[in-house]
């Protein structure tokens, strides 16, 4: 369980691709957001780890990248107004911005 004071950022609108709920448990899902929004950022190149943490004091958008128990990788992407949350599959690539090609 997560307490507000916890969080290290507010996630805004929390997007959920269809495929993340089609390959991914509920259990894993929540745990990522949980990591997430604490600050964990999982399994991310140490640039990106220094990008998120400056992210965090100056406003930059924020990623993470999670194995779930079953192995799939689910990445999770803050935009810098923090107004959404993408949880996504890598091979989603409209969700790097954390917006949905058109």
């Amino acid at each position: 369980m997560i307490f507000p004071s916890m969080m290290k950022f507010q996630l805004g609108r929390l997007v959920i691709t269809p495929a993340v709920l089609t390959t991914v448990s509920v259990n894993d899902i929540c745990r990522a957001i949980d990591r997430h929004v604490c600050g964990v950022w999982g399994e991310v190149p140490d640039l990106v780890r220094v990008t998120n943490e400056c992210g965090l004091s100056h406003g930059g958008q924020l990623l993470s990248a999670y194995r779930t128990t079953n192995g799939t990788e689910l990445r999770l992407l803050t935009t810098s107004d923090r107004l959404t949350t993408t949880v996504h599959l890598p091979s989603e690539s409209g969700h790097q911005n954390g917006h949905q090609k058109d």
